[in-house]
């Protein structure tokens, strides 16, 4: 029997701010039917859902694999696997790699390795740099979701801080444009003032305040000065005060120009908890106070920020374990992210739904994303099965991803992750990896 045809009975499915019991057909990895009381035919496999959540996977639009260049910290192939095991279904990963995705070239080389590899499906952004502007102009829509700018250093040397060069990308480009936003001068002078204090020992606490409030904020403004200035598509990652928060509209993502997001980690940690892990907590832009958590998760919740993602950036502890000034910025989060961001709808501060609309439709409208993010019949089978009944306690042991650790080691999740489904394919059981599983490039509909 195909390994894509299922009748999944007995789920409450999850899907554009509704929630009802149901059954689900799979048939050639795509979503046959939706409906009550289906009758499994001889040809297809069934799986009991034991009225468990049944969700569309998460599309995870802002994920650093470190392939090609740094895959000593991470590649595709261990990533996407930690993905599945998460409830991920489908990524767009980073551009700063070694060489970085700044040309149709190196663009197209990941995705040539992705599809070898990739047990999720995938999908790559362009790189802008202070001289790429051709290659920008000449991008077909259809190959990447969008232009990544970083307005703030990153890891490689993708800063792009010249303003004419700044305004003829939001002039120019012919896909959404997507933000790391800091202003690098600012960090650099308090870097300085810190090492004055410090030296070499500057304490992780005082991370939030090096990469500060004001560095973002001033950054996010011109981002957003230039989108309107040209009626640019924008979108700015990873949003981590609450001051930012107030600078984007509430309401639907639909008929948006200018959109947000944040990340699952900006829901769960606050600056209290760098006495405890320090640097193993340690991203760029920083976790910041208890208020600006509150905040970030209120401003997700009526829609001003409308993205929820990972920024997954995996280091090795070892590279973790140096004193701060050396220790490397980023944390590894896919394999947990779903279940993170879950604990909020179990404190009450988000609904189900409305996780589902941030962290599976929002991309896939955001991007334009053809036919996947939503549980719909014609569209691709991407599914994963949340068991709200069952606690999950997170050991190192169960890492998937190459550096082997994780900032949530000890946490109990009050959710777990029962399957995954890729393209109609079960990639994910009970605990288990089905290594033959591949994932598709993302098309999008432009």
């Amino acid at each position: 029997m195909p390994m894509t045809d299922w009748l999944i009975t007995n789920a409450e499915l999850v899907n554009e701010g509704r929630r009802f019991h149901a059954d689900l057909r799979v048939r050639g990895g795509r979503i046959e039917r939706i409906g009550n009381e289906l009758t499994a035919l001889a040809s297809e496999r069934v799986f009991d859902a034991d009225g468990r959540w049944l969700l569309p996977g998460m599309i995870d639009d802002q994920v650093h694999f470190r392939d090609p260049g740094l895959t000593h910290k991470a590649d595709i192939e261990s990533e996407s696997r930690a993905c599945v095991a998460g409830g991920i279904t489908s990524f767009m990963e980073m551009p700063n790699t070694k060489p970085p995705a700044t040309n149709r070239e190196a663009l197209e080389a990941k995705y040539a390795r992705a599809a070898e590899v990739s047990r999720t499906n995938y999908a790559f952004y362009l790189g802008a740099t202070n001289d790429n502007l051709a290659d920008i102009r000449a991008l077909d829509p259809k190959a990447a979701p969008g232009i990544k700018v970083f307005m703030g250093a990153s890891t490689g040397n993708m800063l792009v801080d010249d303003p004419a060069t700044l305004d003829a990308i939001f002039r120019d480009t012919p896909v959404p444009i997507i933000t790391h936003c800091e202003d690098t001068p600012m960090i650099l002078a308090n870097e300085e003032a810190a090492r004055a204090r410090w030296g070499e020992d500057i304490p992780p606490e005082q991370h939030p305040l090096i990469r500060s409030r004001e560095a973002c904020i001033k950054s996010t403004r011109l981002a957003i000065a230039l989108a309107k200035k040209h009626g640019t598509r924008l979108h700015v990652l990873h949003i981590s005060t609450a001051d930012e928060c107030a600078l984007f509209e509430p309401g639907p993502i639909a008929g948006k120009r200018i959109t947000a997001e944040t990340c699952v980690h900006f829901l769960h940690f606050c600056a209290d908890d760098y006495a405890r892990l320090g640097s193993l907590i340690k991203c760029n832009p920083a976790i910041k106070d208890a208020r600006d958590r509150d905040a970030i998760t209120r401003a997700l919740a009526e829609g001003r920020l409308d993205v929820l993602a990972t920024d997954h950036a995996p280091h090795l502890v070892t590279e973790k374990s140096n004193k701060y000034p050396r220790a490397p910025s980023g944390l590894p989060l896919v394999q947990y992210a779903l279940q993170c961001a879950l604990e909020r709808v179990f404190d009450g501060a988000l609904t189900l739904e409305r996780v589902v609309e941030a962290a599976m439709h929002a991309p896939a409208t955001l991007f334009d994303v053809r036919e996947r993010g939503f549980l719909r019949e014609g569209y691709h089978a991407d599914l994963v099965l949340v068991d709200p009944r069952r606690p999950h306690r997170v050991e190192a042991k169960d890492v998937l991803s190459k550096c082997s650790w994780t900032p949530f080691e000890g946490t109990t999740f009050r959710s777990s992750i029962a399957a995954t489904f890729v393209n109609g394919h079960l990639a994910w059981h009970e605990g288990k990896l089905d290594d033959d599983t591949r994932g598709a490039r993302l098309e999008f509909a432009r």
